[in-house]
């Protein structure tokens, strides 16, 4: 069962990885980023879900034949049957694109089961395919070959890297445009509440500059004056 509340989850949908990324600083987390994946789709809707991983290692030939997928226990098949509904698979593919860590299928499999979404720092064949699915996907770039080539899944739910970033199983994966970061699952609530915060008063901020405010005693709000209007503005604007 998730641990992930939907208070936790809902609260997340609506803050950035930028956010998220300064409050994990501020706790000393400096590599959470997942480096080089992008979303497959302008428009598909923020990613946020618990960790459920997969493990590449180079492929070596005599292992990992065609016939490897007959097999119901085969690791890359298995992690898309067993990823639980709600979560993210998440593919540590040793950044190495050249050969797909899966294709429109699979991903379509993860969809209809009612997964979060999956990211990979390798990459997807089938890539056009994926990103008309409306399902959060996130990749460095599409592959071609089917990953027999390089890549051999090897375990399943095991802490991972994933385009540099530690992935330990039910972190939480939070994917918007700017990319994908990856909040420790202990840190998830409080994260997730601060990082509301810190939102409504950067939407507060973003309107203030539009209107020709400077910067200064805004941000950061070191007038009193500011702490006021963004009262002010919060009544106004019921956050």
């Amino acid at each position: 069962m998730s641990k992930l509340s939907e208070a936790t989850r809902n609260k997340l949908k609506t803050v950035s990885t930028a956010t998220v990324a300064t409050a994990l600083f501020k706790r000393g987390f400096r590599i959470q980023m997942i480096q080089d994946v992008h979303p497959l789709s302008a428009d598909q809707p923020t990613l946020v879900g618990e960790a459920f991983t997969l493990r590449y290692m180079p492929a070596r030939e005599d292992l990992n034949k065609i016939e490897v997928f007959r097999d119901r226990s085969h690791p890359q098949r298995k992690a898309v049957e067993d990823c639980p509904p709600g979560a993210v698979l998440v593919m540590d593919s040793r950044k190495d694109a050249r050969a797909a860590s899966a294709g429109a299928i699979l991903v379509t499999r993860l969809m209809k089961r009612g997964c979060a979404g999956v990211v990979t720092d390798g990459g997807f064949r089938d890539a056009a395919e994926i990103a008309r699915l409306g399902f959060p996907a996130f990749h460095h770039r599409p592959s071609a070959p089917t990953n027999l080539t390089l890549h051999q899944a090897i375990e399943i739910n095991v802490p991972i890297g994933c385009g540099d970033a530690p992935v330990f199983p039910g972190d939480v994966i939070l994917g918007d445009s700017d990319g994908v970061i990856v909040i420790p699952a202990h840190l998830a609530n409080e994260i997730a509440d601060e990082t509301f915060e810190m939102t409504a008063f950067e939407d507060f901020v973003t309107e203030e500059v539009h209107k020709g405010r400077g910067i200064f005693g805004l941000y950061p709000a070191t007038d009193e004056q500011t702490l006021k209007d963004f009262a002010a503005w919060r009544k106004a604007k019921g956050r």
